[in-house]
């Protein structure tokens, strides 16, 4: 058996079983849902997508997957063709809808990540009302929401984060984050084994510099222990529930 065969196995079984941990412990999915993957081409949400129809076998739960690809009017990096291709692959219906983000800024006003995200949520949302999806999946990971959780007690004095669970009361629908208990670099490590890297979008305006910053500062204080950042999640979890709402 070779060296490398062991580690995509190793690789792509640690993400299958954190899933189901985090699908299981925090009950993201159930019977009948019908869950709208936001697909945005890069290496997080399509390793969502790949796990959530690996994990079928073992959750023993009859569910329906279906993606949705939000093209824009400032990144044409994402090799959708490929991208549609490995999620029929999956058996995963792909949908690619253009939303004009940079045409809907008011005048003086600058592109930013807080305005592509709210623009790209809300589309997420008419979309998946309109055709009767219960549940939108995310890709954020275990280091997305440890470092949401810093920068927003440092710079807006708030104990909050991205929540691995978030019922709407105006809509019918919820979001959920099953990638919550997987480190980025096992992610990395999996989509590197299924030749995911190769063909993701990245964002040209990439990671913020405060993200930048509060990410090495968490990488210093937790020495990068993944054990380290499952207990911190955990403490954010056990304490005050209001710390899961974003």
């Amino acid at each position: 058996m070779s060296g490398r065969f062991f580690r995509r196995t190793n690789a792509n079984s640690i993400v299958q079983k954190l899933t189901v941990k985090a699908v299981m412990e925090r009950d993201l999915v159930r019977k009948g849902d019908r869950i709208l993957i936001a697909a945005s081409g890069g290496k997080d949400s399509t390793v969502l997508a790949w796990a959530l129809s690996a994990i079928r076998p073992a959750l023993k739960i009859d569910y329906e997957l279906a993606a949705l690809h939000i093209s824009t009017d400032f990144c044409a990096c994402c090799k959708k063709s490929i991208l549609a291709q490995r999620l029929a692959e999956w058996g995963i219906p792909f949908v690619d809808l253009f939303v004009p983000i940079v045409g809907r800024l008011k005048e003086g006003e600058k592109m930013n990540c807080y305005w592509c995200s709210t623009q790209r949520r809300t589309e997420l949302l008419k979309y998946a009302v309109e055709n009767g999806f219960n549940k939108i999946a995310l890709g954020h990971h275990l280091d997305d929401i440890i470092e949401t959780f810093f920068m927003n007690l440092c710079a807006k004095g708030s104990m909050s984060t991205m929540p691995i669970l978030l019922r709407y009361r105006k809509y019918p629908v919820s979001l959920i984050r099953p990638l919550a208990y997987l480190e980025e670099r096992q992610i990395i490590e999996c989509a590197d084994m299924l030749n995911i890297l190769s063909a993701v979008c990245t964002c040209p305006y990439g990671l913020n510099s405060k993200r930048r910053d509060i990410r090495r500062r968490i990488a210093d204080f937790t020495g990068s222990s993944g054990a380290v950042k499952r207990r911190i999640l955990g403490a954010m979890a056990s304490g005050d529930r209001d710390l899961l709402v974003e």
